[in-house]
């Protein structure tokens, strides 16, 4: 049961969707290591600085340097490596889960513990904390590294944890981002660029972005990479729902900015955007889930062998198709089909043998009636067809089946035929028999066939 639990499990992510974020991962730690890597370096070669555009130095080498062991720890953590290789990760995590919080301790006592002086490059920069990283950007790497350390964490209490950390790590990682929008748009009088260099974000909104996949990979945040309706639901929204806020606020910067709307116009506007937008989503994910809702049921109603309706399916569109037929004033024929032989066929073949049979004829079945015909296998070795037609139209079709089953029986190294024993009623127009007298009434005249069959055998 644990088992079919797990198959069934719509949080579980879906490993094809995992295999194809595989390579974002990678991407975005190299993106990382990269920038970090190069800053680090034009810190200890003041040529190479000299190349670089101006402001590179705000991100001090400290900075650099955890950022390049933090995605380290991230690399060393996937379970593509060996256990030790985990462990040096996690290792490494808690070094700069420490280091951080040892910054956010010097922030909040308002003294220096000789952090911001642990690389010589920053010694000689003549700051009063030469290489101490800002408050959000230890912020930052505390949470990747508490993140990280918690990456393979499997208690409850760990793993609530962990989701925890995660989901401060984005609401930290997406104001800053926020900030550095509208400081670039220049949206308000005063300044909102938060001290954090653009490398330094840039670095830690790839590494984040990775710590979330990873994340995503169990507790409560893999819901974003299940199989279910939920998980798509969310994976289609999620993106409006980030953005949305982000342009609401610029729109209404704007405006206030301009000064041709009043403020609480501007305000009424994106209010009524807002609400309209929101509506629209709600349209949208109604008509994702009764779309796959629809999918669902059209599976439920299908024979998972051989494509055909299943009892049910069968038995709730023969129904309606009745109910048309009467209403039409119109004949309508059922077919009873039983296929020969198929206990003894399974006991000496085996049943794939027997299955195959089963498809085969269910494929002529399809090959000879119509497709608004209705068609089912309705028990193991027994199918039936509903149509409307006469009686003289539903004999031909039978004939047909009869001289398509024994074309088949033709090929060469068949060790059973592929027999079929066939019953058909016609109510006329005026008729008003429910389905289960008339299928009641084809397998009587189904089984008169087998009979007869039976005799003239022996």
């Amino acid at each position: 049961m644990p088992y079919l639990n797990a198959a069934l499990s719509n949080s579980e992510p879906d490993q094809a969707l995992l295999d194809k974020l595989a390579p974002v991962k990678r991407i975005c730690l190299a993106a990382a290591v990269a920038l970090a890597t190069l800053i680090l370096a034009a810190w200890f070669i003041p040529a190479l600085g000299s190349l670089l555009p101006a402001g590179w130095d705000v991100m001090r080498a400290e900075t650099a340097l955890a950022l390049i062991l933090t995605a380290i720890s991230l690399e060393l953590s996937e379970l593509r490596h060996s256990s030790r290789d985990n462990k040096v990760g996690q290792l490494v995590a808690v070094l700069v889960a420490l280091f951080a919080a040892a910054i956010l301790l010097e922030f909040a006592l308002h003294i220096s513990l000789g952090i911001d002086t642990l690389l010589p490059c920053d010694q000689g920069t003549g700051d009063q904390f030469p290489g101490r990283p800002a408050a959000q950007t230890a912020g930052g790497l505390f949470l990747l590294g508490i993140s990280i350390g918690l990456i393979r964490a499997k208690n409850r209490i760990a793993v609530w944890t962990a989701d925890l950390v995660a989901i401060a790590l984005s609401l930290l990682v997406l104001v800053l981002v926020s900030g550095e929008i509208f400081s670039a748009l220049r949206l308000f009088s005063f300044s909102t660029r938060p001290h954090t260099s653009q490398q330094t974000l840039a670095c830690l909104v790839l590494l984040t972005v990775v710590a979330l996949l990873r994340r995503a990979e169990r507790g409560v945040l893999s819901i974003f990479l299940g199989r279910g309706i939920g998980a798509t639901t969310a994976r289609i929204l999620g993106p409006f729902l980030l953005v949305l806020p982000i342009l609401r606020e610029i729109s209404r910067a704007r405006m206030i900015k301009t000064g041709l709307i009043p403020e609480h116009s501007a305000t009424a506007i994106l209010v009524s955007i807002a609400t309209t937008l929101s509506m629209v989503l709600l349209l949208l994910l109604v008509w994702r889930i009764n779309s796959m809702e629809m999918e669902i049921r059209i599976l439920s109603l299908r024979d998972g062998l051989t494509g055909l309706y299943n009892l049910q399916g069968f038995t709730l569109l023969a129904e309606q198709a009745l109910r048309i037929a009467q209403r039409s004033q119109l004949p309508v024929s059922v077919l009873f089909v039983d296929l020969d032989n198929l206990k003894q066929i399974n006991d000496t073949l085996g049943h794939d043998t027997g299955s195959a049979f089963l498809v085969e004829t269910a494929n002529l079945l399809n090959e000879t009636f119509r497709e608004t015909d209705v068609i089912g296998r309705i028990g193991g070795d027994e199918f039936a067809v509903i149509c409307q037609g006469s009686h003289v139209a539903m004999s031909i079709a039978a004939q047909r089946l009869h001289l398509a089953s024994k074309t088949q029986d033709s090929e060469a190294g068949r060790r059973y035929p592929l027999s079929l024993s066939l019953g058909f009623v016609t109510a006329d127009e005026h008729a008003r028999q429910s389905l289960k007298e008339l299928l009641t009434a084809a397998d009587r005249a189904m089984y008169e066939e087998k009979r007869r069959k039976k005799l003239e055998r022996e």
